[in-house]
Order: C-alpha cells, then structure tokens, then sequence
C-alpha cells in the first residue's frame, strides 16, 4: 500500500476571502491529495473549533511542526493518521490543532490513496459494490447569517428536485428553479439588485412568509407541483434567533418573537404550508425535546439536525435516544477529521437516520465532499446551486455519472 512520503501547508482563502489552510499529502512521491478547508457563519456550540485562538496560521505551525509523524503511515490508514492528530490534541473540539486541519490532513490523505489505487475516492472511503446519488439540495433565497440587514430571518430557503430520476435532471432542474426566482423577485421589486448570499440564493428585502411564497411561486411557473417534480426545504437556523434570557427566539427583520410553543408552531406551519421535504435546525441547539415533537408531527419530511447534532457522535446518540430527528447533517469539518465524520455516518445508518452531506458557507473550490455524500450512502448533497465553490461539488457529481458503480438516485 501507499506510503505517505511528504505532507505540507499552506494559508489560502475560501468563498468569504477569509484565512484558512490547505494541505498537500503526497504518497510514494507521487500520489497527490490536496484539501482546502471551508469554514461556517452559523456555528453550532459544540462543534469542532477551526482554528486554534482563530488563527490558521497556529494550525499550520504544528503541522510543520510535526509533519514527521504522519510520514510512513498508509495514506489509506484514516485511523492511523488520526490518530496521530489525537496524539498532538487531545481536546474534544480540535482546539489544539484546529478542526480545519484535522479535515484537510484526513481528506487529502484519503484522496492520495485513492490516486494510487487508481480508484475514485468515493470507492476508497467505502467497501460497497453499487451507489447512488443524494439528491441535489440548494440554497435559492437567503438571510439570517448567511446574508444583510432586510434580508429574512430564516437562513435559507432550499430546492430538490425530488422527482428526477437522473442526477443531470435534478441538477438542470435546481439550476432552473434559481433563474426563474431572480425573474419573479426582479417583477416583485424592480430595485432587486441581485444581490446574493454566502451560498448563492438570492439575498432581497423581503420578509419570512414572502420569502417562501416568493420561492413557492417559481416552483409553479415552471409547470412543477410542490411536494411532487420539486420540493422545497428550509434551515431555520434557529439558535441564532434563540435569546437565552429572554427564553424566546427574537426574529428582529421580521419584529416578533415566539416563546417555545409559538416556535414550534411557526415551524409547523411553514412545512405543513409549503410541503417541506426538508426542515433544518427549526428550534435552537439544545431543544431536543422540541425537536421530537417536530419529528412525531412530521415522519414523512426530513426533520434534520445540525446546530442540533454537530456532526457529534455522543450528540446524535442523545438525538436518538430522545427521536429528536430523523435526518442529520454531515460536515465534516464540524467532526473535525474524516474519520471522525465517518463514525458518525455509520452511527447514524445503523440507527435509520438520514444522512445529508452539506458544503459550509466558506467553502473551496474542492469536490471531494461529493464523493463524501455517495460513500456515506447521503439521501441528499447540500452543495449550493451557483457560484464557483458551489458548482465545482455539482459538476462533480456530473462526471461521477460516468462511472458503472453509480446507479441512479437515492430514496428519500
């Protein structure tokens, strides 16, 4: 097997134009794996820390600083190199070395093992003989952290073309979806700038329930029903309406706020209204009970975790104990290392949680969570539609189409 021969750093920048850091991991002299570490605006509480005191810089002195360690491991032993990261930080959260660095090490370490396996790396991370794709999900209208003042509370209204059969369709269609919104948007409000989000939905002056009848309306000009050829999804992204002392979310764009009960409401309405095949994060990060009413109410949407469950093994244990969700998101870099990431996958599939691989809104340029998505079995790929970072995961999925082992679309 591949040998890792060489391992460096350097400081980059991702879609926001802040610091971080990639990583080359070289096998046999040869084999090159490169990774990029994103970065979120909406971070959960409990999930791995970027960067140590905030600065990529820290985390790429101690990767020159021990490189040595990971040379001569197996650049396709992910236990082994990280391991090695453990042994240099042995904080829960990454806090020593950054979690950004135990992604790219991790990642780039994998990917140069699948180069020298001749083999995509989606075939190296998994032993399964046959896949298929997650389907699509993008940002179309965004707000909370993710764009400006005027914009909606919620963070992100999404689309899924849940009735494609192919994933060039569901590409197509998502892509569709976006154009037609900004067309709908600019007859709403002729000053529409265009102006868009970290993740590529458009970004207007609107409140929450327009927003969605706004997106609603796209849907059905193209012809499409909701809840059939296309669905729609949101993140609530509700801890960063969540005021502890006041013990209520506080929507400030939109001027009200919902005690508990009234959150759930809120939520429930929205998914029973617009037909969500999605609802992300709809209370805020330690309401797991609230969670599980949502998630009784709701068997047939993806009542997903992710400020909720942090990619956190011994978290997502808790959420299955108490039904707090059905589905839950997977990034890696809240793990921290892939095969952090991994286990929780793994818990996750034993446990019939649904599993949804997400891009962060500081992103690369990188594709490798699309292989990510197809070897973690992920009923859907939240990558964004537009913008470079964000199309670089999808015309991946586009060449992935071209190998036998994939198969068709996965089941919702």
């Amino acid at each position: 097997m591949a040998k890792i021969s060489s391992i460096e750093g350097r400081i980059l920048y991702n879609s926001r134009g802040s610091k971080t850091i990639e990583v080359d991991v070289k096998s046999d002299n040869q084999f090159l794996g490169r990774v990029c570490a994103p970065s979120g605006a909406s971070v959960g509480k409990y999930e791995a820390v970027s960067f140590p005191d905030g600065k990529p810089e820290k985390s790429l002195k101690i990767l020159k600083e021990n490189s040595q360690k990971f040379i001569g491991l197996e650049s396709s032993d992910l236990r082994g190199v990280h391991d090695v990261l453990k042994s240099l930080d042995d904080s829960a959260n990454y806090s020593v070395v950054g979690g950004a660095l135990a992604f790219a090490v991790t990642i780039a370490s994998m990917e140069s093992a699948s180069k020298a396996l001749g083999e995509p790396l989606f075939k190296t991370l998994s032993s399964e003989s046959s896949f298929k794709f997650p389907f699509p999900l993008g940002n179309i209208l965004g707000g909370g952290a993710h764009a400006g003042p005027g914009t909606p509370d919620i963070q992100e209204i999404l689309i899924c073309a849940t009735g494609s059969k192919t994933i060039e369709d569901a590409i197509e269609t998502n892509l569709s979806v976006h154009k037609e919104l900004r067309r709908v948007l600019e007859k709403e409000d002729p000053s529409f700038t265009n102006g868009r989000g970290d993740e590529g939905g458009w970004a207007p002056k609107l409140e929450n329930q327009k927003a969605l009848e706004i997106s609603a309306k796209a849907c059905e000009n193209l012809g499409f029903t909701l809840g059939k050829e296309v669905s729609l999804g949101v993140d609530f992204a509700s801890s960063t309406q969540w005021n502890e002392e006041k013990g209520k979310y506080v929507y400030d764009r939109a001027g009200f706020e919902n005690s508990t009960g009234e959150q759930i409401d809120f939520a429930a309405n929205i998914i029973e209204k617009f037909k969500l095949i999605y609802a992300e994060d709809a209370v805020h990060e330690e309401a797991f009970e609230d969670m599980s009413e949502l998630t009784k109410r709701f068997p047939n949407t993806l009542v997903a975790g992710d400020d909720l469950i942090v990619t956190n093994k011994n978290i997502l244990k808790k959420a299955i104990d108490l039904k707090s969700c059905n589905a839950a998101i997977l990034k890696v870099n809240q793990a921290g290392s892939l095969f952090d990431a991994l286990e929780f996958a793994n818990e996750a599939t034993q446990n019939n949680i649904k599993l949804i691989t997400s891009h962060r809104s500081g992103e690369s340029t990188d594709s490798q969570i699309s292989h990510i998505g197809l070897a973690t079995k992920s009923k859907m790929l939240k990558v964004g539609i537009v913008g470079g970072e964000r199309v670089a995961k999808l015309n991946e999925l586009l060449r992935l189409s071209e190998h036998d082992l994939i198969r068709g679309m996965a089941e919702i």
